[in-house]
């Protein structure tokens, strides 16, 4: 940064001021004095020089008040900017609060505790709160409305300083003892605040100043210390928050009086006196650091005493208060920008976010590209591209150069261990350098090289891409440095560190703080020469043919280093390098002519020097960094104005200025006329200046002028084009192509139409690229020739809708440009399916369109339309993996049959086991089904209901899933019915039918069929839930006439289930006949366990004992089940008997049989639950 003071105002009465504060937001500046001095001011740039923007406009003061109500002198002034009120004290211990009304300061609220003096006041970040800390120890909170939140008396202690942390729920009290104390926000003491920079200090010290900088602009870093005690010996301590112990200390060397941050909390100014041994009276300064202790500036301010500073909103400038005056400096900061390719790259940062915000603005388009960056140390610029410089990582000492082009997108990372203070660029080379070593990476770019080059370039890729140097070796240039980059950290320091570099193509430049200049030869990397400056290098820059560098120091003193002059010394001795003698001093910026050697430009505070031949032409007013020079034209941009809004970049912040040779003869040339203009750049020569005098040339027709000014300049495109109009016989169109020439194409347009010559407008519209245009004009006549340019027009004003994604604009155009592609891209990009079907639809059969439109079908998951456009394209196994892919086995059953397809059983057999080997088993059975693969999914089916037979889960469920194996067998034997029927229908061969036939006896049929068991197994779970039913209702009988069936199913349920149901049912209705068997059956069977036979032996002793094993009932019970078992009688499937009736109802689905009485008063087969 640079800084420069620029405006002087004194208070009237000579009256001493003791306090200073800028307002933020709206830029009022109050002053307190003595003798109750209270004025506020305001700095306004005048309007009526509205050409001169920025720091450069001329200021004055807009607002000039007085403020009367303090009588002893106003100690004490700050500002509330959400609430615009100012808060004043004097000596007295009188506080008042200032409120604005219509332009003008007035009394809102007074406030005097007659008992001490108010020594510090500080509103909290919201504005919402207001801390007043008096001498003797009082504190008062209160609002902003003037009422008291609380108030505490610290006794014993002496407060002179307070301050609030960002969110407002901790305050800092400084003692009179130099002592901080932390308190909440209510009051309540915390704990003492370590002071790390006084330790082993004696003597008596007082706090200078306490400034918590609230994050209201966001932060340079992550975790960026924010709070800065100091101290009025000049010692001073930077914390991350109250309770960092491990603070960023500084010791300034100064009589501090006060601190402050700057808008942004980058910046910390400590203002104070320094003693001098060659000058009795002390000198008043103000020391500018980072945050992180880096000292980078000092303002030497006259006057006796500096009394207090404060900066102003936008951390441009900063008011000091100085015996009886305000003196006020300009800041010029040292942004993270660069320009490249029309593009200015510029970072920010947000409160919201703790990246850096880089934008690039490319200046030409006016689009901007927004890329976060974290940890930004640098950006540096090249041709069209750029290098952000890095941290890696907070934790890790690494960092990262990130090549990027003019939009932001990165090319290629590099990863290095030295802190890259200092980057500079060529258009080959990327030279980073620390305090003790540099890096230089040859970096590469996908460009056309040529031959020259690409050879110099492959020889030093094969001496290495990147190597590292320390600033202390004297490498040769054959192939010394490191080539791991690994090893800087092995790097020792130096006792002359690095402050600046610059480089070009030929050669690279370091200079030491000792004063010491070292050329190294590039691309090698050879040291070639030291040379002595006289200064402190803080920024070098070298011309364009590497003659001469310039060098400005770190008190903006500009000076000139000849590195090709040899001259010979006072001893006789030859030496090469020469100091000039040319000096300016208040430099912060400046920049070499791209095409000139002896032209540059700088710029002086707020003026900029154009120098040609190290004369200067006359100043230019502005505050500007120079972005380019080049054809005689300074291309600068004002970082100050945009900043202020980055999210909104404003091309008026974008200047151009004219050197005086290129004015003079743009005079000349309007005023004098071709031929004497001419003379004048004979004598002042420059491509730019013949470009001009060529332009002119063409204005007036001039050709032969024209052509010799081109050749000058070497516009052979130029030469083209006078040698084309000189073959024009029209004077007519010689004018118009000449106003196409210059832009003007409104004009020769208008000419052409004038000419009758509508095609020579229509191509120039065309190849402006401006269809709208050509649409109009193709409209405006007639002919069958125009119809194939007249499509041309509606895609491409279809392509113009389509890439700024106006896809409704789009389709109408491309409809009647009869673009049927970018017509389904568009219909897609609406969802307007309906429309892309319509399109499909219209389309001839193989048309190559049809399988992009399909697959945009299939991407939205439409099988039907994806279905229909691949069969229209003969595409049909796209269509059946279409199906497949979507689910819709049905569907690609029917393609793959109708198509005589025959992977489709595989297809699904692999599918259907990639779920079975996930154990989706219902899955797989709802694949074959909804395929009409039944056999399959009723094998499967019949294979789970075995399996949880086994398992002796519910009963119910078991049941179920025996009936729905059987349901799917039935509907499989439907199937290859209807196939046969379909068939002899169809007047198949008898062939076919009795293979059909034989198909279905072979499925059905074989030895290892299920299809009758899945009607056994619903059967038997059946009769077993219906026993147990009809036992819990008592209706004993009919349970013990059901459970006789279940002897037939011991293969399906378990027999101890059987015969335990069957014992309790017998013994229910006293059949001990039926039970004792059931007994006997019970401790028979080898499957249980003894200890269980043991139990079944005891409880069948204990029932046969009571009563004898022989039924009660004479019943023809056995009789009536013994013929309905042999097959003689149906079962009825609702009670279990046997149907002795001649009439009986049969299920149509199952075929299982029930009693009329019972089905009259059923809706549902109560073994298949179809309906009855």
């Amino acid at each position: 940064m640079f800084i420069y003071l620029c405006k002087k105002i004194a208070i009237p009465g000579n009256v001493r001021l003791r306090c200073i504060s800028w307002n933020k937001d709206q830029g009022f500046i109050a002053c307190g004095g003595e003798d109750g001095l209270l004025k506020v001011l305001k700095l306004e740039t005048q309007t009526d020089e509205a050409k001169i923007k920025g720091l450069a406009a001329p200021s004055n003061l807009s607002v000039n008040q007085t403020l009367e109500g303090h009588s002893g002198s106003v100690q004490v002034v700050t500002w509330n900017e959400q609430y615009q009120k100012l808060t004043t004290s004097d000596q007295n211990g009188l506080i008042i609060v200032w409120m604005l009304y219509k332009g003008a300061w007035y009394e809102e609220m007074i406030n005097n505790r007659n008992k001490s003096v108010v020594r510090s006041m500080s509103w909290n970040a919201d504005g919402k709160k207001i801390c007043i800390v008096y001498e003797d120890g009082a504190v008062i909170v209160g609002s902003v409305d003037g009422n008291r939140i609380w108030g505490k008396d610290l006794k014993g202690t002496h407060l002179c300083h307070v301050a609030w942390s960002s969110d407002s729920k901790v305050l800092l009290f400084g003692m009179s003892n130099g002592e901080i104390h932390i308190y909440d926000n209510q009051g309540n003491f915390i704990v003492k605040m370590k002071l790390s920079c006084l330790v082993n200090l004696t003597g008596a010290f007082s706090i200078a100043g306490i400034h918590w900088y609230h994050g209201t602009e966001g932060y340079i870093e992550p975790d960026c210390p924010c709070l800065a005690v100091c101290y009025d010996n000049g010692r001073c301590q930077i914390m991350r928050d109250e309770n960092d112990h491990n603070p960023v200390l500084i010791d300034t060397g100064m009589n501090v009086v006060c601190i402050q941050w700057n808008h942004c909390g980058s910046v910390l100014a400590v203002a104070g006196s320094l003693k001098t041994t060659s000058q009795d009276k002390d000198v008043n300064i103000v020391q500018f650091y980072t945050p992180f202790g880096e000292h980078l500036r000092t303002l030497r301010v006259p006057g006796k005493q500096i009394s207090a500073l404060s900066w102003e909103g936008s951390g441009l400038k900063i008011a000091l208060a100085v015996d009886s005056y305000i003196y006020f400096a300009n800041i010029r900061p040292d942004y993270k920008w660069g320009y490249c390719s029309n593009t200015v790259i510029y970072a920010y940062t947000r409160p919201d976010r703790p990246e850096y915000c880089v934008v690039f603005w490319d200046t030409k388009n006016n689009e901007k590209y927004v890329k976060y960056v974290k940890s930004l140390i640098s950006i540096t610029t090249y041709g069209d591209l750029c290098v952000l410089a890095t941290k890696a990582d907070e934790n890790q000492p690494q960092y990262v150069l990130v090549l990027c082009n003019s939009i932001g997108t990165p090319l290629d990372p590099k990863y290095i261990d030295i802190g890259p203070l200092f980057v500079t660029m060529t258009k080959t080379h990327v030279i980073a350098a620390s305090k003790e070593a540099f890096y230089v990476w040859q970096y590469r770019v996908a460009k056309k090289l040529t031959a020259m080059e690409f050879n110099q370039v492959a020889r030093t890729r094969k001496e290495g891409r990147e190597r590292i140097y320390h600033i202390d070796d004297t490498p040769s240039g054959s192939a010394g440095g490191h080539l791991d980059c690994s090893r800087a950290i092995e790097f020792q320091g130096t006792r002359d560190p690095i402050c600046a570099i610059t480089a070009s193509d030929k050669m690279l430049l370091v200079a030491r703080e000792s004063g010491t200049l070292q050329r190294y030869s590039l691309p090698s990397v050879g040291i070639v020469q030291k040379f002595t400056l006289k200064c402190h290098a803080y920024q070098l820059s070298l011309n364009c043919n590497s003659s001469r560098v310039a060098v400005i120091d770190l008190s903006g003193v500009l000076t000139f280093f000849d590195l090709d002059t040899r001259v010979v010394t006072s001893t006789g001795q030859q030496m090469v390098g020469e100091q000039l003698t040319l000096e300016r001093k208040d430099v912060w910026d400046m920049k070499w002519a791209k095409d000139n050697p002896d032209l540059f430009a700088m710029m002086e505070k707020s003026r900029m020097y154009v120098f040609r031949n190290l004369d200067p032409e006359e100043p230019i007013q502005t505050s500007g960094y120079i972005c380019n020079f080049e054809d005689l034209e300074i291309k600068s941009v004002l970082l100050d104005e945009i900043l202020k809004n980055p999210e909104h970049p404003n091309k008026d912040y974008i200047i151009n200025f004219e050197i005086r040779s290129l004015r003079d003869s743009r005079a000349l040339i309007e005023k004098v006329g071709i031929e004497e203009s001419s003379q004048f750049i004979e004598d002042n020569p420059h491509p730019r200046l013949w470009r001009l005098l060529a332009e002119a040339a063409l204005q007036k027709l001039d050709l032969q002028t024209a052509e010799q000014a081109f050749v000058r300049c070497r516009d052979y495109q130029g030469i083209k084009f006078v040698k084309r109009l000189g073959n024009l016989q029209s004077e007519s169109m010689k004018q118009a192509e000449v106003a196409a020439y210059f832009s003007r194409f409104e004009e020769a347009e208008r000419m052409y139409l004038d000419m009758d010559r509508r095609d020579l407008a229509i191509g120039l519209r065309i190849k402006l690229g401006d269809w709208f245009r050509v649409l109009q004009l193709l409209k405006t006549g007639s002919g069958d020739s125009d119809d194939a340019l007249l499509e041309q027009a509606y895609n491409a004003i279809g392509d113009y809708f389509a890439d700024r994604q106006k896809w409704l604009n789009a389709v109408q155009y491309y409809v009647q440009g009869r673009n049927q592609e970018r017509l389904a891209e568009c219909y897609y990009m609406l969802e307007d399916y309906k429309g892309l079907e319509n399109l499909a639809n219209s389309l001839p059969e193989n048309n190559k369109l049809l399988p992009d439109i399909a697959y945009m079908f299939v991407r939205v998951g439409m099988c039907e339309q994806a279905v229909s456009a691949f069969l229209k394209c003969n595409r049909p196994k796209d269509a059946v993996d279409t199906c497949v892919h979507l689910n819709q086995w049905d569907k690609a059953v029917e393609l793959a049959k109708n198509h005589n397809m025959k992977e489709i059983g595989s297809l699904l057999a692999r599918y259907a086991s990639h779920l079975l080997e996930k154990n989706k088993i219902f899955d797989a059975i709802e694949l074959y089904h909804k395929a009409n693969y039944f056999f399959e999914a009723a094998k499967l089916m019949f294979k789970i209901a075995d399996e949880e037979s086994k398992k002796s889960t519910k009963p119910l469920r078991v049941k179920k899933l025996y009936v729905l194996s059987a349901l799917l067998i039935e509907q499989c034997r439907e199937q290859i019915q209807n196939a046969q029927r379909g068939k002899v229908k169809g007047k198949s061969s008898e062939t076919a039918s009795a293979l059909a036939g034989l198909l279905e006896e072979d499925v059905l049929s074989s030895p290892n069929c299920f299809a009758d068991n899945a009607w056994r197994g619903a059967e038997a779970y059946h009769f077993f839930i219906l026993a147990q039913r009809q036992l819990y209702k008592g209706s004993a009988q009919a349970a013990l006439k059901t459970a006789l069936h279940l002897r037939d199913y011991e293969d399906i349920i378990p027999a101890v289930e059987i015969y335990s149901l069957l014992a309790l049912c017998a013994c229910a209705n006293r059949a001990f006949d039926i039970c004792s068997k059931a007994f006997v059956k019970l401790e028979s069977l080898e499957t249980i366990r003894p200890e269980q036979r043991q139990q079944y032996e005891d409880l069948a002793l204990e029932i046969f004992t009571r009563h004898s094993p022989k039924s009660n009932k004479k019943s023809n019970l056995d009789d009536m089940l013994d013929s309905s078992i042999d097959g003689k009688l149906p079962v009825c499937v609702a009670t279990g008997d046997p149907i002795l009736e001649q009439q009986f109802w049969m299920c149509s689905v199952c075929k299982h049989c029930m009693k009329p009485k019972e089905a009259s008063s059923r809706s549902f087969c109560p073994l298949c639950h179809s309906t009855i």
